[in-house]
């Protein structure tokens, strides 16, 4: 029977990242280390499957990531596994299996690579979405360490060239004074059941900080009204809040405080924060671009995993809405120099002959393209123009039984004949 069609597509909510697009990426990943080196963060890598609970105990399981976003598998053992969702916890989970807190404190962490979560696709966000973070655990509950992320998150944005950013600060308070807070927050919703959607009528009960974090249209309208967290603010955290509004101050940070910030993860505590870019419309009105990132502080975690009570906070980035962003506002992003020497081979002889005189090229630091398989000069011509050869080396069965080989200008069409021996010597001279 003939096999039956099947659609040839990437599955949905993932994508490729096509040849073309290698150099951007590249470019994001060559900042990240750069970022990382500056201000002190090491590379930390963890697995992309993790235990269910990991997430149910630490993201918490009134959350959108835990009820409707992951990805969960049964092994053949019985055991529940997830696709990674997030990294902060697979790294807590790390630090504590490791003993990294023997190391000197704070720990400073970064990390990159794919994340998992079963949402609906939208322009920068995918199920299959690239994410890095930073992270910095232990030591002391210290605000100067909440702008440290921030910091570090601005900036390898500002190296991509992205302009026109703000961070918006919120605190969330602790648990002694978020319930108060929580209280008066849904004393305003009590006779807006009708006006917000159905997911935020179930925050209500479930998680009511998610009520300020809707982005439907009437929730927006709700929540206009809506008490200030800050208000509620016990001392220690109003002086938490203080220092690092003061630490933003001191660097010039673009940030403003914004009271509907509150990130959807129950590990938070205190400061929470998002960076954003401000775009242009097309009538040309300036308007705040989706979020690129965000953080915040998530002292409250580690205790939630059953562990030592840990001060931490942490940023992440969304690799994928960056890439989106560069591409539609035409950021010049610099392509790394194509090879500027193509080898051009006629004849069994010259390709063998050819893979000798590769190997003195890339021995002495010159890169070379070829393709060896095409048998005309035409057709090898034709590929070193498209990869952008300033220079084509030809080499035939005559060339080779008189050991030389032509140097051919690609732009002038200009020709000579030098010595093998002397070719690479030559070569370099001239790139």
């Amino acid at each position: 029977m003939p096999k039956k069609n099947f659609d040839l597509q990437a599955v949905k909510g993932t994508h490729d990242i096509l040849p073309q697009d290698q150099f951007i990426w590249e470019k994001i990943r060559k900042e990240i280390r750069e970022v990382a080196e500056i201000y002190s963060f090491s590379r930390i890598d963890t697995p992309i499957l993790e235990n269910l609970d990991l997430f149910k105990r630490g993201v918490g399981e009134a959350t959108d990531i835990v009820e409707k976003q992951m990805f969960v598998l049964t092994t053949k053992g019985g055991d529940k596994l997830v696709l990674r969702p997030e990294g902060t916890s697979a790294v807590a989970r790390a630090y504590a299996q490791h003993g990294l807190s023997h190391l000197s404190q704070p720990l400073k962490v970064y990390y990159e690579g794919p994340f998992f979560r079963y949402e609906n696709p939208q322009a920068g966000r995918y199920r299959q979405f690239h994410q890095v973070g930073f992270e910095v655990i232990g030591g002391e509950n210290d605000p100067i360490y909440d702008v440290q992320v921030m910091l570090a998150a601005l900036r390898l944005l500002e190296s991509v060239k992205l302009k026109n950013l703000t961070i918006h600060i919120n605190s969330i308070g602790c648990k002694v004074c978020r319930p108060i807070y929580k209280k008066h927050l849904l004393s305003y919703y009590k006779n807006k059941k009708k006006d917000i959607c159905k997911d935020c009528n179930r925050r209500m009960t479930q998680n009511p900080l998610r009520l300020l974090d809707c982005k439907e249209d009437k929730c927006e309208q709700a929540k206009k009204g809506a008490p200030n967290i800050i208000d509620d603010l016990c001392s220690v955290c109003r002086k938490h809040f203080k220092g690092v509004l003061e630490y933003a101050e001191e660097l010039k940070l673009p940030y403003q405080v914004d009271p509907f910030i509150v990130r959807g993860l129950d590990y938070y505590s205190r400061t929470v924060f998002e960076i954003f870019m401000e775009e242009t419309s097309q009538s040309g009105e300036k308007i705040t671009g989706p979020a690129l990132g965000g953080g915040g502080r998530y002292d409250f975690l580690f205790e939630s995993l059953g562990l030592k009570s840990t001060s931490a906070v942490g940023a992440g980035l969304g690799m994928d809405r960056i890439v989106d962003v560069i591409k539609s506002n035409k950021i010049n992003i610099p392509v790394k120099q194509k090879n500027k020497v193509f080898l051009i081979v006629i004849g069994i002889e010259a390709k063998k002959k050819g893979l000798e005189l590769m190997e003195e090229f890339i021995e002495a630091g010159i890169n070379i393209s070829e393709s060896m398989g095409k048998n005309s000069l035409g057709a090898q011509l034709g590929s070193a123009d498209k990869a952008g050869a300033s220079l084509a080396l030809i080499l035939g069965q005559k060339e080779v039984f008189k050991e030389s080989i032509i140097i051919r200008d690609m732009k002038t069409g200009v020709q000579e004949t030098v010595l093998l021996k002397k070719v690479v010597a030559e070569i370099k001279k001239r790139i």
